[in-house]
């Protein structure tokens, strides 16, 4: 048997096997009803999927991060994260020190645009839930992050959590974890609409630009190049 031309000697799927993990490729084979070489293809189609997801989420992401900083920029200063005004809570100081310790680590100012690259899809993410003392919904979202989302009306809740599952699929792609199970049509309209709530020209040209629905149309049958 061969996946993409490359011969499956039983050594050879051994081999993958045991450089996958057992555990892991399991997920694939019990997909693929026992069968080695329906599963490597599967492995496969799941690998250029995911590859394909990332041009799409990285637009989504540095335009929310943007967005978010503009606004704070507008109520506290370039530096917003070090104004005691914007009352970030201990969790998220300690994410902003931490960024400015990995910037200084490679020799960067920690300026606002080197520290604002480096903070996670998550501490943004955060900044549009509850805040826990720091009470977001009055300190941030009303006075501030609302209006990163011109082409919306929406509530601090609905951002965050549309926002928190596009984070969570996010890191399932990060950490390798398969995704062929998930309705990815919606996966990526899911992505594609809240970008657009922050631009809808962005939104455009990520979607322009996208491999998923192209290699979504592919039958399951076809291997995918990644």
């Amino acid at each position: 048997m061969t996946v993409n031309n490359f011969p499956l000697s039983e050594p050879v799927l051994q081999a993958l096997q045991t450089s996958l993990s057992p555990e892991r490729f399991s997920t694939y084979l019990r997909a693929s009803g026992g069968n080695q070489e329906q599963a490597l293809r599967l492995y496969s189609r799941n690998t250029a999927l995911s590859a394909a997801f990332y041009g799409p989420l990285q637009g989504l992401e540095i335009a929310v991060r943007n967005a978010l900083h503009r606004e704070l920029s507008a109520l506290s200063g370039p530096e917003w994260y070090d104004n005691r005004l914007t009352a970030l809570n201990p969790k998220a100081q300690e994410q902003v020190e931490r960024a400015k310790r990995e910037v200084r680590r490679e020799h960067q100012r920690a300026d606002p645009p080197h520290v604002v690259a480096s903070l996670s899809f998550g501490f943004w993410v955060a900044l549009l839930g509850k805040g826990g003392n720091s009470n977001y919904e009055m300190t941030l979202w009303r006075p501030a992050l609302v209006k990163a989302f011109p082409s919306a009306r929406l509530s601090r809740k609905q951002a965050h959590q549309q926002l928190d599952y596009l984070r969570t699929f996010r890191n399932r792609i990060a950490h390798h974890e398969p995704i062929f199970t998930r309705h990815l049509a919606a996966d990526h309209e899911a992505i594609l609409r809240v970008t657009g709530w922050i631009c809808p020209l962005t939104r455009d040209w990520i979607a322009s630009h996208s491999r998923v629905p192209s290699l979504l149309a592919q039958p399951r049958s076809i291997d995918l190049l990644f």
